[in-house]
């Protein structure tokens, strides 16, 4: 970073590709950036937004969707009292915080309580900022499972934190790893980042290993954060809450969001849960960084936890029934997917195909119209798998996959789009 600054206060930055792609014609004014914003992973990032923010094409299918899209919410849920149009408070609206810590009691048997130990957030991407900027500095040490969400790792980097990955196995939906692999990853580490049901892989972790977990956690003192962005859709055991066992509870910060389960990734609206030292510590950095979630996406957010568990359950069901349907499809086509336990995902190996997860998404889109998330972005494992949602309309899921299947008759026939210059 200080070889960056120096080159970008003498000018010669300016001729450097890598800046001249930040500053996009702007490198004068290259000089005021923070260096936090210098130290981004800006390669990664502007190659994601080439590659999904290009202009759609007609007709079409989007099958690297990270939401679903069905509707609980009543309309009614929009209108907000007169007296709820100030300031909500710091902490988010006490009526939600009650309910989030109601969940979590009676579905994870996770005792926080609702005053000071349960604070609303941006989501779980503003959830895990705050975390990030209240524990962990620059140069600690944070372990995350390969793969995981490109959330994790962006954000790591960009503060300049030092990732460890965990290499591991699927296996019949469950993530294996070896165990003295973890203990060897936790030694030092600040952080260690679990997301269950995982994102790319909809793996979850055997209740013996979370256990093991919690167990190394304690002896080298790292702060967990748990990621149930994904809980609401678990097909078969759901995994053991880890902010439940005695050697966890009091370094375990527990992160959830209406995004996924509510389908409502537009409100912004997530969570944190944990022992009141750390939440309070969470709230303070909250209130000076990133304060006050909106009230009306708070009371949106509200209505939609309280609809009953039963109307979900007929949406859980067809998701269960898509998961063996794409399956089976995908086995058909030659795609080896990686069977998962929850999410709405299929991790799937590309390799064996010639085609790295980039290029196998870019020929594919090019060809056929369909967008897949290159695996690149979710971790070193990641570069020879894409990962495929199937969260959308039922009709265009199905299109999408028979596309797909005529792709992969002959998937590296057409050479991928020439990318914009820099």
């Amino acid at each position: 970073m200080f070889w960056t600054k120096l080159l970008i206060r003498s000018g010669l930055a300016r001729h450097l590709p890598e800046v001249r792609r930040l500053g996009a014609g702007a490198e004068d004014f290259l000089p005021y950036y923070s260096n936090r914003l210098l130290a981004s992973p800006h390669a990664e990032l502007c190659s994601a937004a080439d590659f999904f923010q290009a202009a759609p094409e007609p007709d079409q299918i989007d099958l690297a969707l990270g939401t679903p899209t069905f509707d609980l919410v009543p309309s009614a849920s929009t209108k907000l009292p007169a007296d709820k149009r100030g300031y909500p408070p710091a902490w988010g609206l006490v009526d939600l915080r009650a309910l989030v810590a109601e969940k979590f009691e009676s579905e994870q048997q996770l005792h926080v309580n609702p005053q000071d130990e349960v604070l609303i957030t941006h989501g779980v991407a503003g959830g895990f900022s705050v975390v990030l900027d209240t524990f962990v500095n620059r140069g600690d040490r944070v372990v995350l499972f390969d793969p995981s969400s490109p959330l994790y790792s962006l954000a790591l980097r960009q503060r300049r934190a030092r990732i460890r990955w965990l290499e591991g196995q699927v296996d019949q939906g469950r993530f294996r790893f070896h165990h003295h692999d973890l203990a060897h990853a936790l030694e030092g580490a600040r952080l260690i980042v679990l997301n269950m049901p995982g994102n790319p892989t909809g793996a979850n972790l055997a209740h013996e290993d979370i256990e093991e977990i919690a167990w190394w956690a304690e002896r080298h003192d790292v702060l967990i954060f748990c990621d149930q962005a994904f809980a609401r859709f678990q097909y078969e055991q759901p995994p053991l809450a880890i902010g439940t066992l005695v050697k966890a509870h009091r370094r375990t910060v527990t992160a959830g969001s209406v995004s996924k389960g509510q389908a409502l990734a537009a409100a912004r609206v997530g969570w944190l849960a944990g022992h009141r030292h750390l939440l309070r510590a969470c709230a303070l950095n909250s209130i000076l960084h990133t304060p006050f979630v909106p009230t009306l996406c708070q009371q949106i957010a509200l209505t939609a936890l309280r609809q009953p568990e039963e109307t979900f359950a007929a949406i859980r069901a067809d998701f269960a029934s898509r998961r063996r349907y794409c399956f089976e499809r995908l086995q058909a086509m030659g795609l080896n997917a990686v069977w998962p336990a929850g999410g709405f995902f299929f991790w799937i190996p590309v390799w064996d195909q010639g085609l790295s997860g980039k290029d196998f998404a870019e020929k594919l889109r090019a060809q056929h119209k369909v967008l897949v998330w290159p695996g690149d972005y979710f971790g070193p494992s990641g570069l020879g798998y894409i990962r495929l949602s199937y969260a959308t309309e039922e009709g265009r899921l199905r299109e999408g996959l028979t596309r797909l299947a005529e792709f992969m008759k002959n998937p590296s026939v057409a050479p991928p789009p020439a990318r914009k210059a820099a």
